[in-house]
């Protein structure tokens, strides 16, 4: 099969890397010439585009599968609309106006449109409740992906990606300098948000649907930061409620929205299809970044 990932970064040069070793055809699409150099090195077919514009996307070679992991960058809720939403209707309207239109698509979301829950449990069947501009855009692309697919024959699935870490994102001092907030922490290992795609497209499974991405154990973020400080070897980082901080004005606009919303995501979709984590829990999927850890740097 071919596979065209858009927005080929992070998660997407692993999963093209996985699918490439599978033996599929991976193309791998960037908007910057910059970036095509990392998906050359990852020995993928690199192709210049952008998913907002139509006549760039003509370049991308017909594909069986597409994947839309394109970032916004960061940026606020018109920058998250204009790649997520109006880009994610270009591309599908673009592969799906071909000759040879792909069978399916994967979007890539985020367990953000879930919104606050209390610290109680969610899952696929949980209604969404987005609470920020940027993940009510999320939310509509996610019915962008499965309602405009469907109108050119394409099935369409959402993967809602739980925080993503891994090589160049342990963010360890934020937990290991403090302070640190209540609240949970949902997670998944870069290398398992590109595993857990690879394997709906080899399997063939989750057409039209909607599947949580995320490990095994949410785990309290006092907890988190204790055990990384233990394991470091490092004092235990000082504590504080979520109105102390607010207070105190310590947290950016940003920071303030995550620590006003708090669940625990399920992956008993996830497993109950089959997948088998590389990184179970953050306990095997920090290893490394321990391992490499020196209280100097």
């Amino acid at each position: 099969m071919r596979v065209a990932v858009l927005g080929c970064g992070y998660v997407g040069l692993e999963l093209g890397r996985q699918l490439s070793a599978a033996g599929h055809e991976v193309v791998g699409v960037r908007r910057s010439e910059s970036g095509l150099a990392a998906v050359e090195s990852a020995g993928l077919e690199a192709v210049e585009a952008d998913v907002t514009d139509a006549e760039s996307l003509a370049d991308v070679p017909d594909a069986d599968w597409v994947v839309f992991a394109a970032s916004s960058g960061g940026r606020g809720a018109e920058a998250a609309r204009s790649v997520y939403v109006q880009g994610l209707r270009t591309a599908i309207r673009q592969f799906g106006s071909r000759d040879e239109r792909p069978d399916r698509l994967i979007y890539t979301s985020s367990t953000g449109v879930y919104g606050d829950h209390g610290g109680d449990w969610v899952d696929e069947e949980t209604p969404i409740e987005p609470t920020t501009e940027k993940t009510e855009v999320l939310a509509e692309a996610e019915r962008v992906a499965r309602e405009v697919s469907a109108e050119y024959g394409i099935d369409g699935t959402v993967a809602r990606f739980a925080g993503l870490y891994g090589p160049d994102r342990y963010r360890l001092s934020r937990y290991l300098q403090g302070p640190v907030t209540a609240g949970y922490l949902n997670m998944v290992h870069r290398d398992d948000a590109a595993g857990a795609v690879a394997y709906l497209l080899r399997e063939d499974l989750l057409r039209d649907d909607v599947v949580v991405v995320v490990d095994d154990e949410p785990v309290s973020k006092h907890e988190f930061a204790d055990w990384l400080a233990d394991e470091c070897g490092v004092d235990r980082p000082e504590k504080r409620s979520k109105q102390e901080r607010l207070a105190a004005g310590e947290l950016s606009e940003a920071a303030e929205r995550r620590i006003l919303t708090s669940k625990r995501c399920s992956n008993e979709r996830l497993r109950g299809l089959g997948y088998e984590f590389r990184y179970p829990t953050f306990r095997e999927g920090y290893r490394d970044a321990i391992r490499a850890y020196s209280p100097e740097s």
